[in-house]
């Protein structure tokens, strides 16, 4: 029981660690990356959905990203989609094709990336630790309600606390990898 309830907390602070790969998938480098627009949606016949489903993305160039919408009449809504994002990035459109030219980064701008970057950083790890009280407090019903001992109560603590303490350094280790990936000219 104890340990059903360990490794359902273990996957949720698992899922934690994908949701912060994906939002930092989507902080440009300087590089071209078709992650970059994960998180644009467009007025889709009436749904929003994500750009790439109503659109070819590709990345020709280390600088450039290319969207073929595959229905001709989205050219101008995606567009509009692009200019209100917040990607700083304005697209350049032939009647066909929409292109966007990726932008040198600034020392400014890698610097203000890296902020954001930490503040998804220190969310996550604030999610984990609250992954982590929700853990302790169901071990703790649990010795109440007598369905484990003290000495089970205390191990479970443990290993919640190790499995916090692994999920955090995680976190840190990608942290740092993104920070290299952003400062690097």
């Amino acid at each position: 029981m104890k340990e059903q309830m360990i490794a359902e907390h273990e996957e949720i602070m698992r899922k934690t660690i994908e949701d912060l790969r994906t939002r930092l998938s989507t902080i440009r480098t300087g590089k071209a990356s078709v992650n970059m627009l994960n998180n644009i949606k467009v007025d889709y016949y009436g749904s929003m959905v994500p750009i790439n489903q109503t659109a070819g993305v590709n990345v020709p160039e280390p600088r450039l990203i290319t969207v073929s919408p595959w229905d001709k009449n989205m050219l101008p809504i995606i567009e509009k989609a692009l200019l209100a994002s917040d990607l700083g990035i304005t697209p350049s459109n032939d009647g066909s094709i929409i292109r966007l030219a990726i932008p040198e980064l600034t020392e400014e701008r890698r610097l203000d990336l890296v902020k954001q970057v930490k503040q998804h950083g220190e969310d996550h790890k604030v999610a984990l630790r609250n992954i982590r009280r929700d853990a302790n407090d169901q071990l703790k019903k649990m010795q109440k309600n007598s369905d484990i001992s003290e000495d089970q109560e205390h191990d479970g603590f443990d290993e919640v606390q190790k499995l916090t303490d692994k999920f955090v350094a995680e976190v840190d280790e990608i942290l740092q990898h993104k920070e290299v990936e952003i400062m690097e000219v």
